[in-house]
């Protein structure tokens, strides 16, 4: 059944929300009761549309929501049993080291997970310098969104596709363009920093060079919960699903506590992205399945027009249902291709 055109509101409404009230209405924003009132109020007329109408369809979508956010939450959760502490002498080659170690590492544990490892030993080595405005801007970048584009575990988006679909190494092929981005990234860092560097005051430097602690990990133990997650990841529902929540509970019961306070490890972060896609995954519903009827119909068939697309829309929408959105339009097409049906090159 083609679900009638006001079913799709919701979920423009939804990434709308999202963008947009954390600016607005940050104090709002900031409860996760807020948050999932939002979510709830635009949800509700489209969930009980679909079960009415599409019920095949609402399950498929909770399926897929369960799969994705108990991935996110197991990495989230294991890593946050991990810490490395120390304080590295600041140079642009170290600083240069660590978020190329953390493009690499994304792949495997996730960008969160990645973020959530390195950011605080990236910090605190450069706790002494005074001008590092670029060191948090340039890791986001990296470590928190151009790293983890080589496995469906380095993204959100990369897994919905590997759930779809897509095969899990396939994304190895594009080594090129991630060696590309990150390489020009890394360099671009490296230029800023090595400017800022020279411009440190000797005291700041004297006081770096005295700080320094060789870097030491706590929480190994977690390390082979993570590699659990990785190979689980090749297992069929819901084994996958039930062996990621066991190693997240042994991660976190057996784990190192002072690893986690160290983190500063909480709940929050996964408890809102949890929310938020639960009102994305039952939302983007009616509207998946509209742009798959209607993709002619916008004129978006050639690979630059992708491009320049997504990327424009998942820089202030979430790049997860950007990616499903134009997945859709791609497989509505009806192009063929070795990819989930749709041409590699899209």
């Amino acid at each position: 059944m083609t679900p009638p055109l006001w079913t799709a509101v919701p979920f423009l409404l939804l990434l709308l929300a999202i963008a947009l009230l954390p600016v607005l209405a940050g104090h709002f924003w900031e409860k996760h009761l807020n948050k999932g009132s939002v979510c709830a109020l635009l949800a509700l007329p489209v969930l009980v549309w679909l079960l009415v109408h599409a019920p095949g369809e609402l399950h498929h979508s909770l399926r897929e929501y369960l799969s994705f956010i108990i991935l996110l939450g197991s990495l989230f959760a294991i890593s946050g049993g991990v810490s490395i502490g120390g304080d590295l002498k600041a140079t642009p080659k170290v600083n240069t080291a660590f978020l190329a170690t953390g493009a690499l590492l994304a792949n495997l544990i996730g960008t969160t997970g990645a973020s959530m490892v390195l950011i605080r030993p990236f910090l605190n080595t450069n706790s002494e310098r005074k001008n590092t405005g670029h060191l948090p801007l340039f890791f986001i970048f990296i470590v928190a969104n151009c790293g983890g584009l080589l496995t469906p575990l380095g993204d959100p988006p990369l897994f919905l596709g590997y759930l779809r679909g897509v095969p899990f190494f396939w994304t190895l092929r594009l080594l090129p363009v991630w060696l590309t981005v990150n390489g020009l990234l890394l360099l671009i860092f490296y230029w800023i920093d090595r400017r800022a560097y020279a411009t440190e005051s000797r005291e700041a430097l004297r006081k770096d060079r005295g700080a320094i602690l060789p870097l030491r990990i706590e929480g190994r133990r977690n390390l082979l919960f993570l590699a659990g997650v990785v190979g689980a990841a090749f297992f069929a529902s819901p084994w996958r699903e039930g062996t990621m929540l066991s190693l997240t509970a042994l991660g976190y019961f057996l784990g190192s506590r002072s690893a986690r306070w160290h983190n500063r490890f909480s709940w929050g972060p996964i408890v809102e992205v949890a929310t938020l896609f639960a009102g994305i995954f039952v939302t983007m519903v009616p509207a998946l399945m509209l742009l798959r009827e209607h993709a002619p119909q916008f004129g978006i068939v050639r690979p630059w027009q992708f491009f320049w697309m997504t990327g424009s829309l998942s820089a202030f929408l979430d790049n997860a249902p950007t990616y499903l959105t134009f997945l859709s339009i791609a497989q509505g097409l009806n192009l063929g291709g070795e990819v989930v049906g749709i041409p590699a090159k899209i």
